[in-house]
């Protein structure tokens, strides 16, 4: 842990867990979460010992947060583990007692047709970007039920709905992650957790993103601050607004995702 110790009692502030958070749009919600005043667990693969091929670690996330005066949790996990699920849900409640926000954040989307791809390939995408957001909404909601309510925002993608992108694993499980989002939100409304889902359809500057195309200039890229903007506004909702699928569009139209930003775009 960074700061946070086992058996260090329950704060005050909420809590808010975010999955992919080495880099990218998950590190920024990471920052963001806790300048508004959320202690954060940062849940991600690549630490400053297993480092990815990209740069980023959960160790330079948990900085940020606790640069804004926040506890943070670095925490390694490969959403796909189910058993690694549980343990960090059983041990986030054994040692901060609480969980008000999970963000389902962590995603792959490989860049071959289903087709011209291995099956192997096909079980990634599926259990990174459906089965974990599961597993984490199985072990953690009956927890934030028990405790009085909590909150699940899903990331998903306007690929959602484009056949034509050309990565169907990514363009399948974001349309059955909303799907999921639809069907929780339903299934857990009379116990006071609300499932919503975030599509993300404009380009957002991420070194994932960017490292898997020819040309990353080929795109106006905006700012992943845009995502902050949509995600706390979804965690200030009240517990019955659930179910719910909202795009960064819609939300900019209301006032509440400030109006277009561009980054210019590099290559990791």
């Amino acid at each position: 842990m960074s700061q946070a110790q086992a058996g260090e009692t329950q704060g005050a502030a909420p809590v808010a867990l975010v999955t992919g958070a080495s880099r990218g749009i998950g590190r920024r919600l990471a920052a963001d979460l806790a300048a508004a005043g959320f202690d954060v667990v940062c849940a991600a693969r690549s630490t400053s010992d297993r480092p990815g091929r990209l740069p980023g670690t959960l160790e330079e996330t948990a900085a940020l947060v606790e640069q804004a005066g926040r506890r943070a949790w670095a925490v390694p996990l490969d959403v796909r583990d189910e058993a690694a699920v549980a343990a960090l849900a059983r041990r986030l409640y054994e040692t901060w007692g609480r969980c008000d926000l999970l963000v389902n954040n962590a995603a792959v989307a490989p860049a071959k047709p289903a087709l011209a791809d291995s099956p192997q390939r096909w079980r990634l995408a599926v259990d990174v970007n459906l089965n974990g957001p599961f597993y984490l909404i199985w072990h953690l909601a009956p927890r934030m039920a028990a405790a009085g309510g909590g909150r699940v925002i899903n990331i998903s993608s306007g690929a959602a709905k484009l056949p034509q992108f050309g990565r169907p694993g990514y363009t399948v499980t974001k349309a059955a992650l909303e799907s999921l989002t639809e069907c929780l939100g339903h299934e857990l409304r009379e116990r006071r957790v609300a499932v919503n889902c975030l599509r993300l359809e404009v380009p957002v500057w991420t070194e994932g993103f960017a490292a898997t195309l020819e040309d990353p200039s080929a795109l106006g890229f905006e700012d992943p601050v845009i995502m902050s903007d949509a995600v706390l506004w979804m965690a200030r909702q009240p517990l019955d607004w659930t179910g719910q699928v909202v795009t960064i569009g819609e939300l900019r139209a209301r006032g509440v995702v400030r109006p277009e930003t561009r980054v210019a775009p590099t290559r990791s």
